[in-house]
């Protein structure tokens, strides 16, 4: 490993670099991308995974950092944080996939079994309560947009407006809009209830 890939992840006084730091970094030694990929690939995967489902997120991180890696001369170094960049690049690749996606919300809306999730609790009744919730949710998320259901997904997976905005590459008020739709649409699915904010119609 060179010295620039061992130096990659830590300045000098011990902070760690930024995303954009590591990406410049990674143009001299094509190893410091790795880095990247440690600190954004759990996030990335479980983004993916609530969309199409466990089997196609293992490819799909894969391609988004391989097409992120291939990009990563034009990265706009203005961003410290490369973590919308990398959302951008994985919506993208599942819009590519859109069929798959509202197959997979259907069979959960059918099924009530959602394979992405994580175990919910030891107890029957917070399982059939979640099971039941997440059928509704999934019905509700294949009905909206692939445009909604993006704005949507991406703010659920932690992203604010401008980060999501920078993801899409469209305009912060287009985010704003898309998702006040899609809440919208999503509450009036599930009988007026938010699922954003439990127990608050």
């Amino acid at each position: 490993m060179s010295d620039i890939a061992r130096h990659a992840a830590w300045h000098a006084d011990g902070q760690a670099s930024d995303d954009a730091t590591l990406i410049a970094q990674s143009l001299l030694a094509p190893e410091c991308f790795g880095f990247l990929f440690d600190r954004h690939a759990p996030a990335i995967d479980r983004y993916i995974a609530r969309r199409l489902g466990p089997d196609a997120a293992e490819d799909l991180v894969a391609e988004t950092f391989l097409v992120a890696f291939r990009r990563r001369d034009r990265y706009d170094a203005a961003h410290a944080n490369a973590r919308p960049w990398l959302y951008g690049i994985a919506t993208r690749l599942i819009g590519r996939h859109r069929r798959d996606e509202v197959r997979f919300l259907r069979a959960i809306a059918r099924t009530g079994v959602d394979p992405a999730a994580e175990p919910v609790a030891d107890q029957v009744t917070d399982r059939l309560a979640a099971q039941a919730a997440s059928r509704e949710l999934a019905a509700a998320l294949a009905g909206l947009s692939q445009e909604q259901r993006d704005v949507l997904l991406l703010v659920a997976s932690g992203l604010g407006y401008e980060e999501a905005a920078l993801a899409l590459g469209v305009p912060a008020g287009t985010v704003s809009s898309r998702l006040v739709r899609a809440r919208r649409k999503v509450r009036e699915a599930l009988g007026g209830q938010d699922p954003t904010r439990p127990g608050r119609d």
